[in-house]
Order: C-alpha cells, then sequence, then structure tokens
C-alpha cells in the first residue's frame, strides 16, 4: 500500500480546488495521482502539456494513476487494519459506545442495521468527531461538503447531524444499487460516479481497502443481528 505521507496540498482544501480555475494545461475535476519509486504519492490538479506535475515534481514523480476527482470522493489511506479477519479489533477510544443511542435511531428510521452504521463510523473516523480526511471530510461519518450540501446539515462538527445525514445517503446508496453492499460502500469512498464509471468497485487500493474494513468490523465486531453482509469482490 503506497504511503501518503508525501501528499503535498496544492490548495487550501477539495472544495476550493474544485471552484478555482484550473491552470490551461489542467483538467478541470482531475485529480491525478503520482508515485515515486519508493511508493510516496503526490495528489495534484496541476500537470503540464506532457501530464506532468508543475514545480518541479516530475523529476521525482513518474508514475501516474489519473483518478477521476468527484465532489463526493472520500479517497484516501486508512489506518488500524490488521492483516486479515482475525486482526478485527475493537476501537480503542473512549468515544467507540458514546453515540449509540443516536446511531440507533438513524438506523430505524433508515431501515439500517446499526451494526452497518456504526462499523461505517468506526472506519471513517474512529469515533472522532472532529475528524476532518485529506480530501475535506468531516466528521464522525466523514461528510464530504457536497454531501452535507445536499442532506441541508447545518453544523456537520454536530454529532447527531453528522450521524442523521451520514446514515441518510448510506441507505440512498443501498437502493441506489439495489441493497448491493459493496457497491454502496464503494460509492460511500468513491462517489457514485466513479462506481458508475468501472461498474463496481473502482480499481483504486483505498476503496478497495474501505470496503474490506467495513465488512470486516461490520461481520465481527458490530453484527447484533446476526446479517451477514455480502463479501466485497
Amino acid at each position: 500500500m503506497p504511503s501518503f505521507s508525501a501528499i503535498r496540498t496544492l490548495l487550501p482544501g477539495l472544495a476550493a480546488l474544485l471552484a478555482l480555475s484550473c491552470p490551461p494545461a489542467a483538467e478541470a475535476g482531475k485529480l491525478y495521482r503520482f508515485q515515486d519509486a519508493a511508493g510516496n504519492v503526490l495528489l495534484t490538479n496541476q500537470v503540464d502539456a506532457s501530464r506532468r506535475p508543475l514545480n518541479g515534481d516530475g523529476h521525482q514523480y513518474r508514475k501516474l494513476v489519473k483518478v477521476t476527482w468527484y465532489a463526493d470522493t472520500n479517497v484516501h489511506r486508512y489506518g488500524n487494519w490488521g492483516r486479515g479477519e482475525a486482526s478485527v479489533k475493537q476501537s480503542a477510544s473512549r468515544n467507540r459506545n458514546a453515540y449509540d443511542d443516536m446511531i440507533r435511531q438513524a438506523a430505524s428510521r433508515y431501515n439500517l442495521d446499526f451494526g452497518l452504521v456504526k462499523a461505517v463510523i468506526h472506519t471513517e473516523s474512529g469515533f472522532d468527531p472532529n475528524a476532518l480526511s485529506a480530501p475535506g471530510a468531516q466528521g464522525l461519518m466523514q461528510l464530504m461538503p457536497a454531501t452535507a450540501q445536499r442532506y441541508r446539515v447545518g453544523n456537520v462538527w454536530d454529532p447527531a447531524q453528522n450521524i442523521e445525514a451520514g446514515s441518510r445517503h448510506l441507505r440512498y446508496l443501498l437502493n441506489r444499487y439495489g441493497e448491493d453492499l459493496p457497491r454502496a460502500l464503494a460509492a460511500y469512498n468513491a462517489g457514485e460516479r466513479n462506481v458508475d464509471k468501472y461498474g463496481g468497485i473502482p480499481p483504486f487500493p483505498e476503496t478497495r481497502d474501505y470496503v474490506q474494513r467495513v465488512s470486516g468490523r461490520y461481520s465481527h465486531l458490530y453484527n447484533v443481528n446476526g446479517t451477514p453482509p455480502v463479501a466485497a469482490n
């Protein structure tokens, strides 16, 4: 898995990145992922006519993986994961049970398993209501600004509002993909248009990893109803 320790933030946030005019050689709405020989990663929308990074980074970052970065894309590396299902462990966060009542209420409203919503929160934020991802996702269920706006969230940092909107969005995705859990989870992470573009889970290592993490935690930690999650392909 490539290290994201070398990620450069070329603009203050993803919303600003998408809203501002790109340089002449850049394609609007495109984010380019480059890797160097050590596996370090550079994410940028600023490339030259040969699709090399600007600012002299082309000498180091030579391997290009072009990613279409839609406004609801929250692709990034996740931590705290073992090598297999036997390594799935409870969160060490003191908040790990603090939001159970909110989760139950939202899960009930949107016909979701309590365990599924909790597994998403565990994976997305580690139960940290102030979590902020590199792409700009916020709060317990890591709502991208476009998603928070879609569900008219007044305060994305408020746990109840965040869980409400995240659960509502998850129900929408499950309906959209015919209760296909891996696709719905992939869309939660990579965005609907990337799932549609690739006809399933996109070939992003981070998204495939994300689907495995949520499914594993749902199955082994939080599946109080005994409903087996559908395995990711």
